[in-house]
């Protein structure tokens, strides 16, 4: 007799075996690129997005005293809620130049370029969380939106109540104008929430969701590093951080990352009997039929 050799997927048509399908990091080039969008519908979304965020932001621009009567109400929440002060981290960064002006350099060359080669990477090696990653920051850019819209808040260096320093401007590389009003690329006024630590979060749980090492819980220093660098610039209130947190948590809990594909089940078939061999006889059946030949 021969025994059937193992199997390690599931029979097709066998009552009560789901094979599932294969993840997107174990599945074929193939079915990896079944599941990737169309990379010139992908490029428009992304970009259109961006433009509507990067415009839309510019309808907040002029509401000074606005802005500067939400930073006080900031400032005075932080004091009430015990929060540590953004000085004691700006203080920690202008002990030395060179410090304070990487942590410039960060924030004004790392924000949009991290988030770029995050959702690459994802498109390219994992689709289906790059779709997931993808409508997750598509929510938070447009809460952002709306937040910054009606709530216009001065950041602290523009508030003078905080005594911060405006460390771009003083040290450099600076990505804003000298004076809010005549700045023409940016909205200067549009603090609350930090798009800087939320997509920096986003970042890393992402990249946390969809691989595996041992070692991806270490790009959670990503947005630790961001919160210390928009703080000790003075560019962001914690409340900001927290803010951008909170909006983050809920675009989340709506927006649930791809499950797992079950993995495929193995079994082993049952050694084949041969046709032409006669059932075994028992025992019983033996004093049977000698006692029926007497």
């Amino acid at each position: 007799m021969e025994a059937r050799e193992s199997r390690t997927e599931a029979a097709e048509g066998d009552p009560g075996i789901s094979p599932g399908p294969p993840s997107a990091a174990t599945a074929p080039p193939v079915e990896r690129a079944a599941a990737r969008p169309p990379l010139v519908r992908e490029l428009l979304l992304v970009v259109g997005l961006f433009l509507v965020y990067k415009f839309g932001r510019q309808l907040a621009n002029g509401h000074t005293g606005e802005a500067l009567r939400n930073a006080h109400r900031v400032w005075d929440a932080e004091r009430t809620l015990r929060l540590p002060g953004e000085g004691l981290v700006q203080d920690a960064l202008l002990h030395g130049d060179g410090v304070v002006h990487v942590a410039n350099t960060y924030y004004a060359t790392v924000h949009f370029p991290a988030t770029l080669l995050f959702l690459v990477w994802l498109y390219l090696r994992r689709p289906r969380h790059y779709v997931w990653a993808r409508r997750v920051l598509a929510v938070l850019t447009a809460a952002a939106l709306a937040l910054h819209l009606g709530f216009p808040l001065a950041p602290p260096r523009l508030l003078p109540a905080a005594h911060l320093v405006d460390t771009a401007q003083v040290y450099g590389p600076s990505v804003y104008a000298a004076e809010p009003a005549a700045d023409t690329m940016a909205n200067q006024f549009a603090a609350m929430p930090s798009l800087h630590f939320g997509w920096a979060l986003m970042l890393a749980i992402g990249l946390i969701v969809a691989t595996r090492s041992r070692w991806r819980w270490l790009w959670l220093l990503h947005p630790l590093v961001t919160l210390l660098v928009i703080v000790g610039t003075a560019n962001h209130y914690w409340l900001d951080a927290l803010a951008a947190a909170g909006l983050l948590g809920i675009a989340l809990a709506v927006l649930r990352p791809p499950r797992p594909a079950r993995s495929r089940v193995v079994r082993r078939s049952v050694p084949a009997e041969s046709p032409t061999a006669p059932p075994a006889a028992s025992p019983a059946a033996d004093l049977v039929g000698s006692g029926a030949g007497r």
